[in-house]
């Protein structure tokens, strides 16, 4: 029911908001502060909340809530991706005034591959009715390791290609204003923020990976699967520098976004059994999936307040698939030797 010219209307007017992203981050290189912040969220996300009121009018109230209960989900996904962009912002020692260069290339790479991701996605619902049974699997697995690890963060010493990087290429120990490659002593030389660059875009893949099979879990119109992911990515970037303090207050958020995995891993089979196996098998709505989703993630920052009010010693963690070796930290890539290392 989709019109064939929202494709190029919808992908013109994401690469625009992009483009003025770039322009204004390029032009003039500053740390964000919370009133830029709060302007550019509350735009992305009325720019967001638009786009589904003019989706729902002209398409029908199925596409608009497919649209919203996938752009709940992404947003809420991209929240816990912030976590470990601070941990790499924080690992790497990125001034202020680059952080916001660095999460524009995360976001335009993040684009990318999932665009590259709902085309394959979509190819395969299309033509094998069980991807619905190994999307589903994988976020019930997916849910199970982040519960199982909530209490830890990804490590960068995981990142095989920030490892190989660290190791291949020269690196130099300063920034180069916001150069990725420089000059020392007549040697060519990459500089951190080529390497959070690499960590940022390599992330992303990973990020993809959970993503798409939970907003496939909504919906499979790979339309508004697409609309759902660019337009809770585009203010990624103002919402960073607006809740970089909040973050480490949602104690409970990974819980809850595990929670969230879970029942559309499980919807995801439930489809395929409905739809394959027998039509007395129940259905889940998407309304009563979007609301779903709204009360685990209104129960998870009431709960997780009220846990740091009592006990203000908590720190929220990004959560991870799989526990770290205890060594993990003194083996992260860019690690300098303290003295008397070797």
């Amino acid at each position: 029911m989709i019109p064939v010219w929202a494709w190029p209307a919808t992908i013109g007017l994401v690469v625009a908001l992009l483009a003025v992203d770039f322009v204004l981050a390029a032009r003039r290189p500053h740390a964000v502060g919370m009133r830029e912040a709060t302007f550019w969220s509350v735009l992305y996300i009325g720019v967001a909340l638009v786009f589904g009121v003019a989706l729902w009018a002209g398409v029908g109230p199925t596409a608009g809530t497919e649209y919203f209960a996938g752009w709940v989900v992404e947003k809420s996904l991209s929240v816990d991706n912030l976590f470990v962009f601070v941990i790499i912002m924080a690992r790497f020692s990125v001034p202020r005034e680059y952080q916001q260069k660095v999460l524009l290339f995360g976001i335009a790479v993040a684009l990318l591959m999932r665009g590259v991701f709902i085309a394959v996605g979509a190819a395969a619902i299309s033509a094998f009715s069980w991807t619905f049974v190994l999307f589903g699997l994988f976020l019930l697995y997916t849910a199970l390791q982040l519960a199982r690890h909530h209490g830890e963060d990804p490590d960068l010493a995981d990142n095989k290609v920030l490892a190989f990087a660290s190791r291949v290429l020269p690196v130099s120990a300063e920034f180069h204003g916001n150069q990725l490659v420089a000059t020392e002593s007549g040697r060519r030389v990459v500089t951190p923020l080529f390497l959070v660059f690499l960590a940022i875009g390599s992330t992303d893949l990973l990020f993809a990976l959970d993503s798409i099979p939970a907003v496939f879990g909504v919906t499979q119109d790979a339309f508004i699967v697409f609309a759902a992911n660019a337009f809770a990515l585009l203010g990624l970037r103002a919402l960073y520098f607006l809740i970089s303090g909040l973050l480490t207050r949602l104690v409970y958020l990974s819980l809850g976004l595990s929670v969230i995995l879970a029942f559309l891993g499980v919807k995801l089979i439930l489809t395929f059994l409905h739809e394959d196996v027998s039509a007395s098998i129940p259905h889940v709505p998407t309304a009563v999936s979007l609301g779903v989703i709204l009360v685990v993630l209104v129960v998870t920052t009431v709960a997780s307040l009220l846990r740091v009010r009592a006990h203000p010693e908590d720190v929220a963690h990004a959560g991870t698939l799989h526990r770290h070796a205890p060594e993990a930290a003194d083996r992260r890539p860019g690690r300098s030797p303290a003295a008397g290392e070797s």
